[in-house]
Protein backbone atom coordinates (compact mmCIF):
# COMPACT_ATOMS: atom_id res chain seq x y z
CA UNK A 1 0.00 0.00 0.00
CA UNK A 2 1.33 3.50 -0.82
CA UNK A 3 2.51 5.63 2.15
CA UNK A 4 -0.14 7.79 3.84
CA UNK A 5 1.23 11.01 2.36
CA UNK A 6 0.97 9.65 -1.17
CA UNK A 7 -2.61 8.49 -0.59
CA UNK A 8 -3.59 11.88 0.80
CA UNK A 9 -1.77 14.08 -1.70
CA UNK A 10 -2.64 12.05 -4.80
CA UNK A 11 -6.25 13.24 -4.88
CA UNK A 12 -6.43 16.20 -7.32
CA UNK A 13 -8.50 18.45 -5.05
CA UNK A 14 -6.39 17.72 -1.98
CA UNK A 15 -3.27 18.42 -4.02
CA UNK A 16 -4.73 21.76 -5.10
CA UNK A 17 -5.50 22.59 -1.47
CA UNK A 18 -1.97 21.67 -0.41
CA UNK A 19 -0.55 23.80 -3.20
CA UNK A 20 -2.66 26.81 -2.19
CA UNK A 21 -1.76 26.47 1.49
CA UNK A 22 1.93 26.13 0.67
CA UNK A 23 1.76 29.76 -0.40
CA UNK A 24 -0.20 31.29 2.50
CA UNK A 25 -2.68 30.59 5.29
CA UNK A 26 -6.26 30.88 4.05
CA UNK A 27 -9.88 30.72 5.23
CA UNK A 28 -12.28 28.16 3.79
CA UNK A 29 -14.11 30.64 1.57
CA UNK A 30 -10.79 31.79 0.11
CA UNK A 31 -9.80 28.20 -0.63
CA UNK A 32 -13.19 27.62 -2.25
CA UNK A 33 -12.45 30.50 -4.63
CA UNK A 34 -8.92 29.31 -5.33
CA UNK A 35 -9.76 25.70 -6.14
CA UNK A 36 -13.16 26.40 -7.72
CA UNK A 37 -15.05 23.71 -5.80
CA UNK A 38 -18.12 23.81 -3.48
CA UNK A 39 -17.51 24.64 0.18
CA UNK A 40 -18.86 21.34 1.50
CA UNK A 41 -16.41 19.43 -0.72
CA UNK A 42 -13.49 21.66 0.24
CA UNK A 43 -14.33 21.29 3.95
CA UNK A 44 -14.53 17.50 3.60
CA UNK A 45 -11.06 17.24 2.06
CA UNK A 46 -9.61 19.72 4.55
CA UNK A 47 -10.83 17.40 7.32
CA UNK A 48 -8.95 14.53 5.70
CA UNK A 49 -5.79 16.61 5.44
CA UNK A 50 -6.15 17.64 9.08
CA UNK A 51 -6.67 14.02 10.07
CA UNK A 52 -3.44 13.13 8.28
CA UNK A 53 -1.57 15.81 10.23
CA UNK A 54 -0.63 17.83 7.15
CA UNK A 55 -2.95 20.78 7.79
CA UNK A 56 -3.90 22.58 11.00
CA UNK A 57 -6.65 25.11 11.73
CA UNK A 58 -6.82 28.01 14.18
CA UNK A 59 -9.54 30.51 15.02
CA UNK A 60 -9.08 33.93 13.46
CA UNK A 61 -8.20 36.68 15.93
CA UNK A 62 -10.07 39.12 13.68
CA UNK A 63 -13.31 37.12 13.45
CA UNK A 64 -13.61 34.26 15.93
CA UNK A 65 -16.29 32.60 13.81
CA UNK A 66 -13.72 32.01 11.08
CA UNK A 67 -10.62 29.80 10.95
CA UNK A 68 -7.33 29.96 9.10
CA UNK A 69 -5.86 26.78 7.64
CA UNK A 70 -2.11 26.24 7.68
CA UNK A 71 0.05 23.68 5.88
CA UNK A 72 2.69 22.07 8.12
CA UNK A 73 5.62 22.16 5.72
CA UNK A 74 7.94 20.43 8.19
CA UNK A 75 5.52 17.50 8.42
CA UNK A 76 5.20 17.43 4.62
CA UNK A 77 8.97 17.40 4.19
CA UNK A 78 9.32 14.49 6.59
CA UNK A 79 6.43 12.61 4.95
CA UNK A 80 7.95 13.11 1.50
CA UNK A 81 11.29 11.78 2.74
CA UNK A 82 9.55 8.74 4.25
CA UNK A 83 7.66 8.12 1.00
CA UNK A 84 10.90 8.24 -0.98
CA UNK A 85 12.60 5.85 1.42
CA UNK A 86 9.65 3.47 1.17
CA UNK A 87 10.17 3.28 -2.59
CA UNK A 88 13.96 2.98 -2.42
CA UNK A 89 16.48 3.78 0.35
CA UNK A 90 18.56 5.99 -1.94
CA UNK A 91 15.57 8.28 -2.50
CA UNK A 92 15.59 9.44 1.12
CA UNK A 93 16.63 13.08 1.27
CA UNK A 94 16.76 15.62 4.09
CA UNK A 95 14.22 18.20 2.89
CA UNK A 96 13.71 19.90 6.26
CA UNK A 97 16.40 22.60 6.02
CA UNK A 98 15.71 24.84 3.01
CA UNK A 99 18.25 27.58 2.39
CA UNK A 100 18.62 30.65 0.22
CA UNK A 101 21.09 29.84 -2.59
CA UNK A 102 24.13 32.08 -2.71
CA UNK A 103 26.06 33.46 -5.65
CA UNK A 104 23.07 34.32 -7.82
CA UNK A 105 23.51 37.74 -9.37
CA UNK A 106 20.44 39.92 -8.89
CA UNK A 107 19.75 43.40 -10.26
CA UNK A 108 18.67 44.44 -6.75
CA UNK A 109 18.06 42.89 -3.37
CA UNK A 110 14.72 41.34 -2.54
CA UNK A 111 12.65 43.54 -0.20
CA UNK A 112 10.32 41.94 2.36
CA UNK A 113 7.91 43.62 4.78
CA UNK A 114 6.48 41.82 7.83
CA UNK A 115 3.30 43.28 9.32
CA UNK A 116 1.43 42.72 12.58
CA UNK A 117 -0.71 45.00 14.74
CA UNK A 118 1.69 46.27 17.39
CA UNK A 119 5.06 45.65 15.68
CA UNK A 120 6.33 44.70 19.13
CA UNK A 121 6.51 40.89 18.90
CA UNK A 122 5.69 38.78 15.85
CA UNK A 123 6.77 41.04 12.99
CA UNK A 124 10.09 42.21 14.55
CA UNK A 125 10.90 38.57 15.36
CA UNK A 126 10.23 37.61 11.73
CA UNK A 127 12.27 40.57 10.50
CA UNK A 128 15.23 39.59 12.66
CA UNK A 129 15.07 35.90 11.73
CA UNK A 130 14.88 36.50 7.97
CA UNK A 131 17.79 38.95 8.17
CA UNK A 132 19.71 36.37 10.23
CA UNK A 133 19.07 33.46 7.86
CA UNK A 134 19.96 35.47 4.76
CA UNK A 135 23.00 37.16 6.32
CA UNK A 136 21.73 40.54 5.15
CA UNK A 137 21.25 39.49 1.51
CA UNK A 138 17.55 40.44 1.74
CA UNK A 139 16.23 43.89 2.67
CA UNK A 140 13.84 43.23 5.57
CA UNK A 141 11.51 45.63 7.37
CA UNK A 142 8.65 45.27 9.82
CA UNK A 143 5.81 47.58 10.82
CA UNK A 144 2.48 47.66 12.63
CA UNK A 145 -1.00 48.97 11.92
CA UNK A 146 -1.19 50.19 15.54
CA UNK A 147 2.40 50.11 16.82
CA UNK A 148 3.19 49.78 20.51
CA UNK A 149 5.53 52.25 22.25
CA UNK A 150 8.31 49.65 22.50
CA UNK A 151 9.24 46.05 21.74
CA UNK A 152 7.89 43.38 24.07
CA UNK A 153 10.71 42.30 26.41
CA UNK A 154 9.98 38.60 25.74
CA UNK A 155 10.48 39.16 22.01
CA UNK A 156 13.89 40.67 22.72
CA UNK A 157 14.73 37.86 25.15
CA UNK A 158 13.70 34.93 22.94
CA UNK A 159 15.75 36.20 20.00
CA UNK A 160 18.77 36.76 22.19
CA UNK A 161 18.60 33.45 24.07
CA UNK A 162 17.44 31.12 21.27
CA UNK A 163 19.07 32.67 18.20
CA UNK A 164 21.81 34.98 19.45
CA UNK A 165 20.14 38.03 17.86
CA UNK A 166 19.96 41.40 19.62
CA UNK A 167 17.08 43.75 18.70
CA UNK A 168 17.02 45.66 21.99
CA UNK A 169 17.67 49.01 20.29
CA UNK A 170 14.85 48.67 17.76
CA UNK A 171 11.62 50.69 17.98
CA UNK A 172 8.19 49.75 16.56
CA UNK A 173 7.22 51.65 13.41
CA UNK A 174 3.90 52.53 11.81
CA UNK A 175 2.82 51.18 8.42
CA UNK A 176 2.15 54.73 7.26
CA UNK A 177 5.88 55.50 7.30
CA UNK A 178 6.43 52.87 4.57
CA UNK A 179 3.62 53.88 2.20
CA UNK A 180 6.00 54.84 -0.63
CA UNK A 181 8.49 52.01 -0.17
CA UNK A 182 8.78 49.24 -2.75
CA UNK A 183 8.47 45.64 -1.50
CA UNK A 184 8.54 42.34 -3.33
CA UNK A 185 6.73 40.49 -0.54
CA UNK A 186 4.36 41.77 2.15
CA UNK A 187 3.71 39.16 4.84
CA UNK A 188 1.08 39.65 7.54
CA UNK A 189 1.47 37.63 10.75
CA UNK A 190 -1.72 38.79 12.45
CA UNK A 191 -5.33 38.24 11.34
CA UNK A 192 -6.30 41.78 12.32
CA UNK A 193 -3.33 43.30 10.50
CA UNK A 194 -4.23 41.35 7.38
CA UNK A 195 -7.53 43.21 7.23
CA UNK A 196 -5.89 46.59 7.91
CA UNK A 197 -2.82 46.23 5.69
CA UNK A 198 -2.90 48.80 2.86
CA UNK A 199 -2.00 48.26 -0.77
CA UNK A 200 1.59 49.03 -1.73
CA UNK A 201 2.97 50.26 -5.06
CA UNK A 202 4.49 47.79 -7.54
CA UNK A 203 2.02 45.06 -6.46
CA UNK A 204 4.08 43.00 -4.00
CA UNK A 205 3.23 39.37 -3.39
CA UNK A 206 0.86 39.15 -0.40
CA UNK A 207 1.24 36.26 2.05
CA UNK A 208 -0.51 35.63 5.36
CA UNK A 209 0.82 33.69 8.35
CA UNK A 210 -1.92 33.34 10.98
CA UNK A 211 0.11 33.35 14.20
CA UNK A 212 -1.56 33.99 17.59
CA UNK A 213 -0.31 36.99 19.54
CA UNK A 214 2.03 35.57 22.22
CA UNK A 215 1.59 38.71 24.31
CA UNK A 216 -2.00 37.70 25.11
CA UNK A 217 -1.18 34.13 26.17
CA UNK A 218 -0.76 34.61 29.93
CA UNK A 219 -0.07 37.19 32.60
CA UNK A 220 2.57 35.04 34.32
CA UNK A 221 6.14 35.67 33.22
CA UNK A 222 7.16 32.06 32.57
CA UNK A 223 3.96 31.09 30.74
CA UNK A 224 4.18 34.32 28.75
CA UNK A 225 7.76 33.58 27.71
CA UNK A 226 6.77 30.03 26.69
CA UNK A 227 4.20 31.52 24.32
CA UNK A 228 6.91 33.70 22.77
CA UNK A 229 9.18 30.66 22.48
CA UNK A 230 6.46 28.77 20.55
CA UNK A 231 5.69 31.76 18.34
CA UNK A 232 9.39 32.31 17.53
CA UNK A 233 9.82 28.62 16.66
CA UNK A 234 6.79 28.76 14.35
CA UNK A 235 8.04 31.93 12.68
CA UNK A 236 11.53 30.48 12.28
CA UNK A 237 10.13 27.41 10.51
CA UNK A 238 8.06 29.56 8.17
CA UNK A 239 10.99 31.88 7.46
CA UNK A 240 13.28 28.99 6.56
CA UNK A 241 10.70 27.62 4.14
CA UNK A 242 10.28 31.11 2.68
CA UNK A 243 13.92 31.31 1.58
CA UNK A 244 13.70 29.28 -1.66
CA UNK A 245 10.40 31.03 -2.47
CA UNK A 246 12.15 34.41 -2.32
CA UNK A 247 14.78 33.24 -4.77
CA UNK A 248 12.32 31.63 -7.19
CA UNK A 249 9.87 34.52 -7.35
CA UNK A 250 12.64 37.09 -7.63
CA UNK A 251 14.21 35.26 -10.57
CA UNK A 252 10.84 35.12 -12.29
CA UNK A 253 10.26 38.83 -11.66
CA UNK A 254 13.72 39.70 -12.99
CA UNK A 255 13.10 38.05 -16.32
CA UNK A 256 12.64 40.50 -19.21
Amino acid sequence: MPPAFVRLAAHPLRWNLLTALADSDYRVRELVTRVGQPQNLVSYHLRLLRGGGLVTAARSSFDGRDSYYHLDLERCAAALAEAGAALHPTLHRDATSPTLPVGHQRPRRIAVLFVCTGNSARSPVAEALLRHHTAGRVTVTSAGSRPKPQLHPHAVRVLREEFGIDIAGQDPRHLDTLARRRFDHVITLCDKAREACPEFPHHPRRIHWSIPDPATASDTDQAGYSAFHRAAADIDTRVRHLLPVLTTTHRQGAQP
